[in-house]
């Protein structure tokens, strides 16, 4: 397995392009919206690799090696000796069937050798626990990762990378097939709960109505003083932890609308009835910790040094931390060591297991960490 990683940077991309000769297998590409030439830059690399599959998405940052940028494009191309994948594109022509493209592409991806699957969805038009869900119904015993597009802190416009084309409500899925496969994961937080636990008595999926009763954006809003009239941005600095059952893991749900007008919330996962709820804040160290562990997990069963990381964090993680965002990379680099090249995003949501043997949830808030190589 061969992986060549840049930062590919306004002034000098077609330079850039032009110094690759391997033939690559896949070629990852992670966007910034604000970047000039996305277009120009798809329409090269499918000519000058017309036999690899280009996917990717849009972000709320890039991540190469242990920077973080904006406006730039975080370029990895990964070439397969054994391996064989195949992409596949589905379309996401209303929330509500979010469930449904999961099935689709689970279909299409089905095979006895599939080992893991990577993907990447719009990061507004999709109810990603739903989808999640679809994908499971056809596919329970593969492995999945990946994250949901994001456009900065704004929320207004995410897209796909689908080749040489940038598609919105759209998602992409790449399998990957051969026993050579050696896939890690791991997905961790880091945030702190407060205030008293919740019951939710009202929601429809992922929209949340009443908490205890009461309109949730009222009690919400409560909680945020100050930082309310900033909602729903300021939403990413206190998601929801959320537990289904007194004995499975609490899931983090993200804002990414609310609506005035019925004091409701819009999560980027479903909030069931019946759930109990509390909100969360940030701790710096903490969040550290969280993208260090995250990386340790990825890393336990392994007796090999992983070809590719591929880093999947949370806008709010990179809202909170700042100026410190590349610490939490630091963190993975000093665990995964300095041969293994890194790439990824911020994202809308990350899509992991919990853990080696856990199925695959929609997570926010989180650092997930998939790491890849080819046994030789």
């Amino acid at each position: 397995m061969e992986v060549v990683q840049q930062t590919l940077i306004e002034s000098s991309w077609h330079s850039q392009l032009e110094k690759l000769t391997m033939e690559p297998s896949i070629i990852l590409l992670f966007i910034s919206p604000l970047f000039p030439d996305k277009e120009e830059v798809l329409t090269y690399l499918t000519k000058k690799f017309p036999k690899a599959s280009i996917t990717g998405c849009s972000t709320a940052g890039e991540i190469s090696n242990v920077s973080v940028t904006d406006r730039t494009i975080s370029f990895t191309a990964i070439k397969f000796n054994k391996i064989t994948h195949k992409k596949v594109a589905v379309p996401l022509n209303k929330i509500e069937n979010s469930f449904k493209s999961g099935v689709n592409l689970g279909n299409k991806l089905l095979h006895k050798d599939l080992k893991h699957i990577l993907l990447f969805s719009d990061g507004l038009n999709v109810n990603g626990a739903d989808l999640i869900s679809g994908l499971k119904s056809v596919i329970n015993s593969t492995s999945v990762t990946g994250g949901l597009a994001a456009d900065g802190p704004d929320f207004k416009k995410t897209f796909v990378v689908n080749n040489n084309k940038l598609q919105e409500k759209t998602i992409v899925g790449i399998g990957l097939y051969g026993d050579s496969l050696k896939v890690g994961f791991g997905s961790k937080g880091g945030w702190d709960s407060f205030g008293i636990e919740r019951l939710v008595t009202k929601s429809e999926k992922n929209i949340l109505f009443e908490l205890d009763h009461t309109p949730a954006l009222d009690v919400y809003k409560s909680y945020l003083g100050d930082k309310a009239k900033d909602l729903p941005s300021s939403g990413l600095l206190f998601p929801l932890s959320m537990r289904t059952t007194i004995n499975k893991e609490p899931i983090v749900r993200t804002i990414l609308s609310v609506d005035e007008k019925n004091k409701s919330l819009t999560f980027a996962g479903n909030i069931p009835k019946g759930a109990y709820v509390r909100l969360m804040k940030a701790n710096v160290d903490r969040l550290i910790n969280g993208a260090e562990t995250s990386a340790e997990i990825a890393n336990k069963s392994n007796n090999y040094t992983p070809a590719l990381a591929i880093l999947i964090s949370c806008v709010g993680r990179r809202l909170v931390l700042k100026q410190l965002v590349e610490e939490e990379i630091e963190s993975v680099r000093d665990v995964l060591g300095s041969e293994t090249k890194i790439t990824g995003f911020y994202s809308y949501g990350e899509i992991a297991p919990f853990g080696e043997f856990s199925a695959c949830e929609l997570h926010n808030q989180t650092m997930t960490i998939t790491t890849l190589t080819e046994e030789v």
